[in-house]
């Protein structure tokens, strides 16, 4: 099986030829079919999360077909398309999961992180997070939902009943959620690098109310905000865009510091909230509306070889919507 391995010397990702191991109980041998490539892969090669597998096979947003099961599987047959998203494992017990808060677990396992992921032909994964997928969508389409899509849901979720709603970082996960908050009546407010009018072009034709720079003010006052981009700089630029009482959730896994502001920025019942990982029910409901709306997911395709190409065009800003490996 060939894989693209981050083994934590530097941030290029060698290619190799590696053997799979036997399946354990509960689990499934996975054709790779595409992979997303994600801003959470480039916090990993980059050191800017310092606890991963090593080595590792990055890869979180997985579209694949069953190719075996171990005995105790049913939920999939052989043949089925499957997704397999970040969250890979859970240990049931802690006062987190057993509140139904699992995706705070304090003894997780995550997918191109501490389980190996998707750069690769094969993933073996734990048939109780794999996800059943939405057919409208091809395999390259299909895959950033399994981390844009799904994150970007959980974080307008934290937004509460918000009517209108300001978006920070006009990338993969935003140009998905823009859509659904649009599908849910809500008035969508883009906020992309300054002087990025083709993102700003791109936000409006995906139904935007309103898009300009990060470095601009809305119209008018947010009932949210959420964050995609990982600037903490943007916290107190968002605070000061949101009425009393809205909130800014920061929907990333790593952000840069936070500088201070002033209290002022914060008074008036203002908040500041995080979104840390996901629920299998955070996947059935999205996957759900996913299913129930055709959403536009624009997808930059490479070839499983290129993916250090990948990563580095989306370091450096070069992808529009989401980029995917394409494996087979």
């Amino acid at each position: 099986m060939r894989a693209m391995v981050f083994d934590g010397s530097s941030p290029v990702l060698a290619g190799r030829e590696l053997t799979m191991r036997a399946l354990a109980p509960g689990e499934m041998l996975i054709d790779v079919l595409a992979c997303g490539v994600c801003r959470t892969d480039l916090h990993v090669v980059d050191g800017e999360l310092r606890e991963p597998k090593r080595p590792v096979i990055p890869g979180h947003e997985i579209v694949g077909r069953v190719a075996a099961r171990a005995a105790d599987v049913t939920a999939f047959d052989i043949g089925d398309r499957v997704g397999v998203p970040w969250l890979g494992h859970t240990c049931g017990v802690c006062r987190y999961c057993a509140s139904g808060r699992e995706n705070l677990c304090d003894a997780p396992g995550f997918t191109g992180y501490t389980i190996d992921g998707g750069y690769a032909e094969q993933v073996i994964a734990d048939h109780r997070y794999c996800l059943h997928l939405p057919e409208r969508y091809d395999d390259a389409q299909a895959a950033p939902l399994l981390c844009a899509g799904l994150i970007g849901y959980r974080t307008l979720s934290m937004a509460g009943d918000a009517k209108r709603v300001g978006i920070y970082g006009f990338g993969a996960a935003a140009h998905i959620v823009a859509q659904v908050a649009r599908h849910q009546g809500r008035a969508v407010y883009a906020f992309t690098r300054p002087g990025d009018d083709t993102a700003q072009q791109f936000a409006r034709r995906l139904g935007a109310t309103w898009a300009g720079g990060s470095d601009e003010a809305p119209p008018e006052p947010l009932d949210a905000a959420l964050i995609f981009a990982p600037v903490g700089a943007l916290v107190p630029v968002a605070l000061q865009a949101v009425a009393k009482g809205g909130v800014v959730v920061c929907g990333g896994i790593h952000m840069s510091d936070i500088p201070a502001f002033p209290y002022a920025f914060l008074w008036g019942e203002r908040r500041v909230a995080s979104v840390a990982n996901l629920t299998r029910a955070d996947g059935e409901a999205f996957m759900k509306i996913a299913g129930d709306t055709q959403l536009e997911i624009e997808v930059t395709r490479y070839p499983l070889a290129d993916a250090n190409r990948a990563l580095d065009d989306l370091r450096n800003g070069r992808v529009s919507g989401a980029a995917v490996l394409i494996v087979r």
